[in-house]
């Protein structure tokens, strides 16, 4: 029977590929399944935010709320073994579908960390790409229940998420798929690979030869194809796996 320390072992270059079951250890609920984020509200399409000063003020009162579970979220058991795979060099980078900046926050470096759908601690203009923090348009909220345009340029701000309707963004993408075509092992940690276009990454690694390892809770629609698959806790496995090699 072949073991996830076996093939950690066997490999050079392993991509760590995470979904939003990474960060549900840390309590932060996921969006699809039953109880998740989209089962209690509708998500904003981008279309509509940019469009109407209404939607971006419930936008905006969702993210101060945190409606979605990420303020005051701590790095799990999964995020510091993913991390420890980057310190040892085992793992080449993360690519990652989450918002939360866990990664980050557990000890990978920056450059590391590939976000496919953007990150939540920080805003940017859509017009100038100005980086915005959220403490003070938190305060701003508050204040008027609103968040103004951009101080430099007068374009909307906006979390630095990747919402429904809104076109992923190119350098990550591009870099992903650069080290999808690089990579001996792909190993799959908390995702439903049923977004596309994020679950072509580990297809495409198959397909070129790489090893596929998928850890979630439930099936996915990848499950045949891959080399191994444990529906288990990622912390109980990444640890279990880090200290048998």
């Amino acid at each position: 029977m072949t073991h996830i320390s076996d093939l950690f072992r066997a490999s050079r270059r392993i991509l760590v590929f995470s979904g939003a079951g990474i960060s549900t250890e840390s309590g932060i609920p996921d969006f699809r399944s039953p109880g998740g984020v989209w089962s209690k509200m509708q998500p904003i399409y981008f279309q509509d935010f940019v469009a109407s000063e209404q939607v971006r003020r419930e936008a905006w009162r969702r993210r101060f709320s945190n409606t979605d579970g990420w303020v005051g979220a701590k790095p799990n058991r999964g995020h510091h073994a993913v991390a420890e795979l980057i310190r040892a060099g085992r793992a080449s980078v993360v690519v990652t579908q989450n918002v939360d900046n866990l990664h980050q926050v557990s000890g990978v470096p920056e450059e590391k960390v590939i976000e496919l759908h953007g990150n939540s601690t920080y805003a940017k203009c859509l017009k100038c790409h100005t980086r915005e923090e959220l403490d003070a348009l938190e305060r701003e909220f508050r204040e008027t229940n609103n968040v103004g345009p951009c101080k430099l340029c007068g374009g909307i701000l906006k979390s630095a998420t990747i919402s429904f309707g809104q076109q992923m963004p190119e350098l990550p993408m591009r870099r992903a798929e650069e080290e999808t075509m690089a990579c001996d092992l792909f190993l799959v940690l908390g995702s439903s690979l049923s977004v596309f276009p994020a679950a072509d990454f580990p297809l495409r690694a198959k397909q070129r030869g790489a090893r596929l390892v998928i850890v979630n809770r439930d099936p996915t629609p990848m499950d045949d194809i891959a080399d191994l698959v444990i529906h288990d806790g990622i912390g109980d496995t990444l640890e279990a796996a880090l200290a048998n090699l």
